[in-house]
């Protein structure tokens, strides 16, 4: 079979997958903080999502919903002297199952992965003035991959617009130990913890093909 006449198979295979699929948008705020970090003073962090998803149509029990999010999110702490707060940009790929109260009110269960983009830090130290150690670059002390669980609820209460809240919990480490000689200890950009992300967000958004 030539690589066309898969793809025209695939086409109309999913052809009618696509007629009932639902497409929107959807943006709001994040609100994160970390666990396992009782050694260092932390406050909650604020940012913004922005996304795209695809769901099949909750006119049933069960459906289900998949996005592509941008989302900043981050941290505020206080360590050994070390004030800082941490920009954190994350593609997130979030997958629910739904369960469908009513076509007005539904319950979301699932998972994410998320790739970080890029890590932007406050502190002005690039190096440790005891050992003459230089730091590497902010993004050299976060794993680049995440993944988690989450779980919320969204509320359909006109046409296609939605509202909704919806809280993730990480399950993988924050931080990673750099390859190399490019850091040693704690720098500016993370500290001695290891320490995992809890992110709560609130959205608004529209769904087209409702």
């Amino acid at each position: 079979m030539t690589n066309m006449k898969k793809l025209t198979f695939l086409l109309l295979f999913i052809w009618p997958c696509l007629l009932k699929a639902q497409f929107g948008l959807k943006a709001g705020l994040n609100f994160t903080n970390v666990t396992n970090a009782s050694s260092i003073n932390n406050q909650s962090s604020s940012g913004f999502n922005i996304g795209i998803f695809y769901a099949t149509p909750n006119n049933k029990i069960l459906s289900s919903k998949t996005e592509l999010v941008f989302s900043r999110q981050g941290l505020n702490y206080q360590s050994n002297n070390i004030t800082n707060k941490v920009n954190l940009d994350y593609i997130m790929m979030p997958q629910y199952m739904c369960i469908n109260i009513s076509r007005y009110f539904q319950i979301q269960v699932g998972f994410q992965l998320a790739y970080l983009l890029s890590a932007n830090s406050d502190s002005a130290a690039t190096s440790n003035p005891l050992s003459g150690t230089s730091y590497g670059k902010a993004l050299d002390y976060y794993n680049r991959f995440n993944y988690g669980l989450g779980g919320g609820v969204e509320v359909h209460p006109y046409k296609g617009s939605l509202v909704g809240v919806r809280v993730n919990f990480s399950l993988n480490d924050l931080y990673k130990i750099p390859d190399g000689n490019s850091a040693s200890g704690q720098s500016g950009y993370s500290p001695s913890v290891n320490a995992k992300t809890n992110l709560f967000q609130i959205y608004l958004g529209w769904t087209f093909g409702k």
